[in-house]
């Protein structure tokens, strides 16, 4: 056994508490999709797909059906469709708000790629159109720092404010993901002060991490993407819509046209596997959440700061790391690429994406072109150069990576003085 090996191992004995408490959620999930499964009566039937407009497909109706209990939600409209994430949000905040209204983001600034959709430079974005729009910071300082800052919240809502969007998942920021439990208390206090509010959480990242979901502590609608968390690793490509039926629908008539809505809409042929990856789900993520728990084992002994810690609860499925320079940086996603079944030959490089203020650095060698829920790693080109780690279909691809990651370090003269203790 090598040194990068045995550092790994080492990891492995000191995480294998947290990896037997995910076992545990993980079945408590998968009764959760079973139960769900069994209640739409899902059969072979429901596998065809369909095509054209889509008119009384079968399986998409059990499909959107299992989403809703599973999630506890009054509807839910899952399709191919959906693009992304942002997609699917921003379906959502076109659907739910007019010109006049006010969106207030309660969980600091959006992600870029969505803040572009919000108020973007494009004269479609949602600012452009005459939306008000404003947000909260996150708590900066203490033992809530980054944390919502609930008395702020409320006193940002004005006569006007339509909808509170909630980001669960942590973006490219070093704070923690927003727990269920505590998007639960956001939401009371808001509801307690104005109960008409709308209550929307981004979902991304969060999917069975917890025994609940955000519809079951108060959420009125949450939006996600099914090459995350949901799909399993096997569904090809789109998004979900859940929450109160009449928002669901409104939601929907943004995802098609006014009038249409959920009523079209084809599968074509990835019924099977949308059904497929959602029953996997629970596991894949499981197996997500063991490799980054291993990751933040084998990076905090190495003497790297890491958010969350190995100890630490999750609500979702990112480990960030803190790398400090960027040559450290782009080694770490080089090797996460080279570790992928798939152009494991291709060099990652920084580059301009739409919608970001600085050049991206992405990393994933994945079956499914961006999915996030199979290894992957991504970074902006910004100090103190954080990575933000994420996905592995099973936590053994993760401990290979690892292994190969400390090599390369090692090689490059990055771990000396850390090395030295193992």
């Amino acid at each position: 056994m090598n040194q990068a090996e045995h550092i790994v191992c080492r990891a492995r004995e000191l995480v294998e508490p947290r990896w037997q408490a995910i076992a545990r959620q993980e079945r408590r999930n998968l009764e959760k999709v079973l139960a769900a499964f069994h209640a739409a009566r899902v059969g072979e039937e429901h596998f065809a797909g369909s095509t054209g407009y889509g008119y009384h497909d079968i399986g998409r109706q059990a499909l959107e059906q299992v989403y809703a209990q599973v999630f506890g939600a009054e509807a839910a409209l899952v399709r191919p469709q959906i693009a992304s994430g942002t997609h699917a949000i921003s379906a959502c905040l076109f659907g739910l708000l007019k010109p006049g209204d006010h969106l207030l983001s309660a969980s600091g600034q959006p992600y870029e790629t969505l803040q572009q959709v919000i108020a973007g430079p494009r004269p479609t974005s949602l600012t452009a159109l005459g939306v008000e729009y404003s947000w909260v910071p996150l708590v900066q300082e203490g033992s809530r720092a980054g944390d919502v800052d609930v008395p702020a919240v409320l006193d940002a809502l004005r006569p006007n404010t339509r909808v509170v969007l909630l980001q669960r998942s942590r973006g490219y920021t070093w704070r923690p993901a927003l727990s269920v439990n505590r998007i639960g208390e956001i939401i009371a206090a808001i509801k307690a002060q104005r109960p008409d509010v709308v209550c929307f959480v981004d979902n991304c990242y969060g999917e069975f991490v917890e025994d609940l979901e955000p519809p079951q502590v108060g959420a009125d609608l949450i939006a996600g993407s099914l090459i995350k968390n949901p799909g399993g690793g096997l569904a090809p490509a789109g998004g979900y819509i859940a929450g109160r039926a009449d928002l669901v629908s409104m939601a929907a008539d943004r995802v098609t046209a006014p009038g249409l809505g959920d009523a079209v809409g084809p599968t074509l042929r990835v019924n099977r596997d949308l059904f497929h990856g959602f029953f996997q789900a629970p596991h894949v993520v499981a197996e997500a959440l063991c490799g980054a728990v291993l990751a933040a084992a084998v990076f905090e002994q190495l003497g790297f700061p890491v958010s969350p810690g190995p100890d630490d609860p999750r609500a979702d499925v990112v480990q960030a790391i803190r790398l400090g320079s960027p040559e450290v940086l782009q080694l770490f996603c080089r090797v996460v690429q080279e570790c992928g079944p798939v152009d494991a030959h291709v060099t990652p490089v920084p580059g301009e994406m739409p919608g970001y203020a600085v050049p991206i650095l992405m990393a994933g060698g994945t079956f499914i072109q961006g999915s996030s829920i199979e290894l992957s790693a991504d970074a902006p080109m910004r100090a103190p150069y954080d990575v933000y780690m994420q996905g592995g279909l099973s936590r053994e691809h993760v401990h290979i990576a690892l292994v190969r990651i400390i090599e390369q370090f090692s090689h490059a003269g990055y771990l000396p003085a850390r090395m030295s203790a193992y």
